[in-house]
């Protein structure tokens, strides 16, 4: 049996790593030379790159983007627990019994918390979503600090009050900016469940076998 390389077990997630270092790079980069162009039109003064990394404008963009992707994720898990839609890939079956159903058994090769049981069994049963929905709090509350801290250079640079973080909650841009993600995010999983359905991608694991019928439940 041929021996895989480090690269053929790990392939999937550090393509992934690279496309995300490389993306975040190229954000923060242009990024910066926005901010900087909208500081100077309001008769501000340029930063640097690694002052720019510390700023409302970054932090906000930056997080306001995670918070979505972690609560889509989060709220993907948890509603595929009970929910079902008849023919897609990314559904439970309708009338079979999961393998993810049943209950754990503490067997050698187990994770160590399904040997300990108890306490550690239960979050560990549940440890994928609120990881997921722990990230997206973490990640709502930089993005909101964020685009506090901007709103209120933009104050400054007008010539205005800033305003306490309790105000700034209150006005319609920071939601603006949350729900224009969260819709979008919505939109991508009902597009997968649905889209599944009727059209398949040969070799992938998000998809229905390509001779399977439309109306097959599961992968």
């Amino acid at each position: 049996m041929k021996k895989q390389t480090f690269l053929y077990r790990n392939g999937l997630s550090i393509v992934f790593i690279l496309l995300f270092l490389i993306t975040l790079s190229a954000q923060a980069f242009t990024g910066w030379k926005e901010h900087n162009q909208e500081l100077v039109d309001d008769n501000g003064k340029e930063i640097g790159f690694a002052t720019y990394l510390y700023t409302g404008h970054f932090v906000s963009a930056t997080f306001e983007n995670f918070q979505s992707e972690f609560l889509q994720m989060g709220l993907y898990v948890l509603l595929t627990v009970g929910l079902r839609q008849q023919g897609s890939a990314e559904s439970k079956s309708l009338e079979e019994e999961e393998e993810v159903d049943k209950e754990p058994v503490s067997k050698p090769g187990a994770p160590w918390p399904v040997r300990k049981g108890g306490i550690w069994l239960k979050l560990y049963s549940n440890s994928l979503s609120i990881v997921f929905f722990l990230l997206f709090f973490i990640s709502w509350g930089f993005h909101l600090y964020g685009s506090w801290m901007d709103n209120n250079v933009e104050q400054q640079l007008k010539g205005k009050a800033t305003e306490t973080i309790l105000e700034f909650i209150g006005q319609p841009r920071f939601w603006f900016e949350t729900f224009q993600n969260w819709q979008s995010e919505f939109l991508s999983v009902l597009s997968i469940v649905v889209l599944t359905i009727f059209l398949r991608q040969k070799g992938s694991p998000e998809s229905k076998p390509v001779d399977a019928p439309n109306m097959k439940t599961g992968s």
